[in-house]
């Protein structure tokens, strides 16, 4: 079966705790279509990155305790991204399950490595000057390893990101999650029928 005659490889999810409230909407074979509310401008800006480059159709609403700050709402937006990820990608029959790619913005490289394994893992070797990124609420960059590892994990998958060189915070992180876009966007496209591995089960 071509990816073209698959059903729709799509999932929908809420998660509701005391400190967050979100909602997710994704398809796998989409149109690029991204859009997010979650309260932080430059975050919403990074997602629909990730359904851009990715080519998934993805909607996120999210409602978090930014009084607070803004880790929560960033975490459980990972968390709860990742498990609709792996609900819409299924049992993974005839997907590459490997991909690799290094992207450029100016003067930053960001190499993302992936691997639809069964097994959680992140590697995470970013480290931005430093300074938040001046959106209206700021935006601390660090949060950005919770929102991957918190993604990586609930999707049951390895993933590798690796800063190869750059100096503005801003093109190192948006660099980053368009690396992880193309990635999953090459490690999920259908291109056999059999589970892709010797254990007949990821």
């Amino acid at each position: 079966m071509t990816q073209a005659h698959m059903p729709a490889r799509s999932a929908t999810a809420a998660r509701s705790t005391a400190e967050t409230n979100i909602n997710i909407a994704i398809t796998l074979d989409g149109t690029g279509q991204g859009e997010a509310a979650t309260g932080l401008p430059f975050f919403d800006h990074m997602l629909s990155q990730l359904g851009r480059h990715g080519g998934f159709d993805l909607r996120v609403d999210a409602q978090g305790d930014l009084e607070i700050d803004a880790h929560h709402t960033v975490e459980d937006v990972g968390i709860l991204l990742g498990s609709c990820f792996a609900e819409a990608l299924g049992d993974k029959a005839g997907v590459r399950r490997f991909a690799s790619i290094a992207v450029p913005l100016d003067e930053a490289v960001v190499e993302a490595v992936v691997d639809l394994s069964g097994r959680p893992f992140l590697h995470y070797e970013v480290s931005p000057p430093g300074e938040k990124i001046l959106s209206d609420p700021p935006f601390d960059p660090q949060l950005c390893e919770e929102f991957w590892r918190a993604f990586a994990t609930s999707a049951a998958l390895t993933l590798h990101i690796v800063l190869v060189r750059g100096r503005n915070t801003h093109h190192i992180i948006e660099a980053s999650f368009k690396a992880v876009a193309r990635a999953l966007r090459d490690a999920v496209r259908v291109e056999g029928v059999g589970i892709p591995s010797t254990k007949g089960v990821l």
